[in-house]
């Protein structure tokens, strides 16, 4: 995963692991029972969070997960087929954002590994954002437990500006592996 889409985006690794970073510390507070002060430790946040706070007031660390996402027009070919989920994933990815996917295996592989894989709305074939803009996808996996097809979401930078992502239809079985993190989560819990 060191060198994952290091030739599109030579920074990925290491953006995508400062994510990962954030979202552990967020866990860990959780799970020691303690208040989750972010923004404090990662002051970058403040910003994002105080934007979505105005028009989600119940938003909070303790409920809002962060995970990295990619955009990209038609990911799925060659090699990206079979480890660039993989790769994602180690590195805390939690979707991607493509205007139509290469290939069904390279989808089944982003869902097989707890990935969300979006697609932009067809009028919303070129979405105004881009690196380090934050996405934000109010109550997502109610959306994904009762199999909604369009998504709504919010590309927040100083501002919030809706869009919709489309979530192609999901087995009941997709579903269930995504909300458990992925297929070896599935299987453990043996749904």
């Amino acid at each position: 995963s060191e060198f994952a889409l290091s030739r599109r985006d030579p920074a990925y690794v290491g953006e995508a692991k400062a994510v990962q970073k954030m979202e552990q510390y967020r866990e860990e507070k959780i799970a020691e029972g303690g208040e989750v002060h972010l923004c404090q430790v990662y002051p970058e946040m403040h910003p994002v969070m105080h934007t979505v706070k105005e028009r989600f007031p119940g938003v909070c660390m303790k409920n809002t997960g962060i995970g990295s996402t990619i955009f990209a027009v038609k990911p799925g070919d060659g090699s990206a087929r079979e480890q660039a989920a993989s790769c994602q994933k180690v590195l805390g990815g939690w979707a991607n954002v493509a205007n139509e996917y290469a290939t069904k295996r390279y989808r089944s592989n982003l869902i097989n590994w707890g990935m969300l894989p979006l697609r932009t709305a067809e009028e919303e074939s070129s979405l105004s954002f881009g690196k380090g803009d934050y996405l934000f996808i109010p109550g997502i996996r109610e959306a994904v437990s009762e199999g909604k097809r369009e998504i709504p979401a919010y590309v927040v930078n100083r501002e919030m500006k809706p869009v919709t992502l489309l979530l192609d239809p999901l087995t009941e079985d997709e579903r269930k592996i995504i909300l458990a993190g992925c297929l070896i989560n599935f299987y453990r819990e043996g749904v």
